[in-house]
């Protein structure tokens, strides 16, 4: 069975967002979909995302999609350099996924100190890419926190086809954003 993985962003939750409304969509076309909470929302480490997301998927296979929201995308790239080299997955969906943030983000929860291990931590795009060659990235043209110049990086470093949404902020539910076809499409294309 194909089965989607749905990794909410920081301080997020798998009851936000457009999320139910993804999971109902997918679930509607045969799909096994898990939205878990992930650890401590307002206070990410990366071990314990990634800890938490291998947990959930298991054991993966190419009937295996993953799709991270803000966050929840470093965590995707982060358990994918994790697995295996011969395991490969269905493919990858980025949405609103950051590399850095800009100055508007920080507040009282949001703070550089919490998102320092996130941005200084590296990346091993390459291992990443032995897992599948399907990556998505999904951005909007006036997200407030994340620049559009991280589309290209993912665009440049995995190869990822990019989709650009206009006005939706940083896609979320403050975004008033509730439904996101571009990437229950993106998914269906992946898993035919």
């Amino acid at each position: 069975m194909k089965k989607v993985i749905l990794v909410h962003g920081w301080g997020g939750s798998p009851e936000n967002e457009w999320f139910p409304w993804l999971k109902k969509q997918l679930e509607e076309k045969g799909f096994k979909v898990d939205a878990p909470e992930m650890p401590d929302t307002f206070n990410p480490k990366i071990d314990k995302w990634v800890a938490k997301l291998n947990e959930i998927v298991g054991k993966p296979d190419k009937d295996t999609f993953l799709l991270g929201h803000s966050i929840g995308c470093q965590t995707v790239m982060r358990y994918l350099q994790s697995l295996e080299e011969e395991t490969k997955i269905g493919g990858v969906i980025f949405v609103a996924g950051w590399f850095d943030l800009t100055d508007e983000t920080w507040d009282e929860d949001y703070t550089p100190e919490k998102a320092k291990q996130w941005i200084e931590t590296p990346i091993d795009f390459e291992k990443i890419k032995k897992h599948t060659d399907k990556f998505v990235d999904i951005a909007s043209d006036d997200d407030p926190y994340v620049r559009l110049s991280d589309s290209e990086l993912f665009k440049e470093k995995l190869g990822a086809k990019i989709i650009i949404e206009h006005n939706k902020g940083h896609i979320c539910q403050e975004s008033g954003v509730m439904e996101l076809p571009s990437a229950l499409n993106e998914i269906l294309e992946m898993a035919k």
